[in-house]
């Protein structure tokens, strides 16, 4: 007998929207210290509660982009962080003991010892106890795909139970990591309309017309980042702006987290090794297997392998050249070395000796129908312009290419890309409002905003964050989405696509509080870690 069992699992309960298991609120032992939401913070801020003036009962604070390279922010990401890390009773006494065992090691001095006062363990026990677990704040946020200029709120925080005050900027260093897929977000926006200038200016607008050109920039970048969560949520921040992918963890984040099951596409393809392994001697041998195991569709063949020049000249456009225009399909290739932009008009160049380009209407040249190429080689958001710009004064229109962008596109950014910053900029102290502000004379732009915040919209239809308590609430664009560990709202995919693509789309609070949170961690399946295309490359070796 085989040691797995027939007997169907029992089912489970799902999410509200998702369809993911959830957690039903027991949590037994501590578990993954990578999730207790007790050690997700910065070391100092756990001695933070002894420095507050005495007699604060209430700490609001903000999230906004204080400036950066794109003014027009994207923002997204912050329902994954909510669901992953906040939402449900996430504060039990297991967590409260795995969380003092480390601090009493990570605070000891080896002369003064250990103080027990740092760590705020009676006010976490009556997290625990008196409020069931369950956290004790509330976060208002602009809804997520927003485009709205930097400098502006994005989201507010302030605690709910007055004995909790401190807990508001405990939770910063958690929640400001949406800077990350808000940031990619934004960034990947930004290349979108670099794309779409060149298709309309190379005489394909009609790419733009049909949809095809959410498939012109396609993510490589899941092996070059820092981890699999950072794969998941930058990998859906770009999916906001397209639809090509390789990076499955951003999938799997898209369906669990904004309930989107089908949010990303991709393509059987070949890497090196697939080709290699044939040999030198046999690399068209390689490119008709390619061929002939994907008879129809779109395949993508890397093609650098030994001489690009050779496989688009001979490879491609003698020997194998009756087979690609018989096929049902698009061959797609694929260069991964050489000279940018030089590179891409070589292989442009190549190929048109034997496949027959048409003028579209400004006159720039197109490969015909069933093949294209695409530059997964070097590409950031600077090496695309200046590829496109070669290519349109080269005659090529930009709809021959596509591109394939990586480590740029998922690491090549960092918190000052856009200037985050979370700040406090109110506190109620002895019963008495007070407006918060920094403000230091070494850095005027670093002065963060002061009083409690509206984000509104003026007649003239522009954003504006008014500060100091002075805002309209009936106009607050921020919306309310967390309270005490339940969520409020759950927007899906498609709703934050249309926002980012300037669309008004209404927030409809959820029915029901949803308070679990996901049983188990969806992006630990091994057989999803991986590139999309190689999903395929059983079928491409000899």
């Amino acid at each position: 007998m085989g040691v797995c069992s027939t007997k169907s699992a029992p089912a489970q309960p799902t999410g509200a929207s998702t369809g993911a298991p959830v957690n039903n609120g027991d949590a037994g032992d501590a578990g993954d210290a990578f999730n207790n939401i007790c050690m997700l913070t910065d070391s100092y801020k756990v001695t933070h509660h002894l420095q507050y003036p005495p007699g604060t009962t209430h700490i609001y604070s903000y999230f906004e982009c204080r400036g950066g390279a794109y003014k027009d922010v994207c923002f997204f990401g912050l329902q994954y962080f909510l669901k992953k890390y906040l939402v449900g009773k996430v504060v039990t006494m297991e967590k409260i003991d795995q969380a003092e065992t480390y601090f009493k090691s990570h605070f000891s001095h080896p002369v003064w010892g250990y103080d027990d006062k740092l760590f705020n363990r009676a006010a976490w026990e009556y997290i625990a106890k008196d409020l069931d677990g369950y956290l004790p704040i509330t976060i208002k946020a602009v809804p997520e795909g927003t485009v709205l200029p930097y400098k502006n709120v994005l989201f507010t925080m302030e605690n709910t139970d007055p004995k909790c005050f401190w807990l508001t900027n405990y939770l910063e260093t958690l929640l400001v990591q949406v800077w990350y897929p808000t940031t990619v977000c934004t960034q990947s926006r930004e290349q979108k309309k670099v794309i779409e200038r060149y298709l309309k200016e190379t005489g394909t607008p009609d790419v733009i017309e049909n949809g095809l050109h959410l498939f012109k920039l396609h993510d490589f970048g899941f092996r070059g980042v820092s981890s699999v969560e950072s794969a998941a949520t930058g990998g859906a921040g770009h999916l906001v702006n397209f639809m090509g992918t390789d990076t499955m963890a951003a999938l799997v984040a898209v369906k669990d987290y904004y309930g989107e099951t089908a949010s990303g596409f991709s393509i059987p393809a070949s890497e090196h090794s697939t080709m290699t392994s044939w040999g030198r001697e046999k690399e068209v041998e390689a490119m008709r297997n390619m061929l002939d195991q994907y008879p129809k569709g779109l395949v993508a063949c890397v093609s650098d392998s030994y001489d690009i020049y050779q496989a688009c000249e001979k490879y491609w456009g003698e020997e194998l050249k009756e087979k690609i225009e018989k096929r049902d399909g698009v061959l797609v290739v694929r260069p991964d070395s050489g000279e940018l932009p030089g590179i891409v008009i070589e292989v442009l160049e190549k190929l048109a000796l034997n496949f027959k380009t048409t003028d579209t209407p400004t006159g720039h040249k197109l490969l015909p129908p069933h093949i294209r190429v695409i530059q997964g080689d070097g590409i950031d958001i600077n090496s695309l312009e200046v590829i496109l710009e070669e290519m349109k004064k080269n005659g090529w229109a930009a709809d021959n290419l596509a591109f394939g962008s990586g480590g740029a596109l998922l690491q090549k950014l960092h918190r000052d890309t856009q200037k985050c910053a979370f700040k406090c900029s109110y506190a109620l102290v002895g019963g008495q409002a007070r407006d918060v502000v920094k403000d230091p004379i070494t850095d005027p732009g670093k002065k963060s905003k002061k009083g409690r915040l509206t984000l509104e919209l003026t007649g003239d239809g522009e954003w504006a964050t008014v500060t100091e308590g002075k805002g309209d609430e009936t106009k607050d664009e921020l919306v309310e989405v967390f309270r005490d560990g339940k969520i409020l709202i759950d927007h899906d995919f498609k709703t934050i696509r249309a926002r980012s693509n300037g669309e008004k789309q209404a927030v409809t609070p959820l029915p029901k509080a949803l308070s679990v949170g996901m049983a188990g961690d969806p992006l630990n399946n091994i057989l999803m870690l991986t590139d999309s295309y190689k999903v395929t490359h059983h079928l491409q070796y000899p």
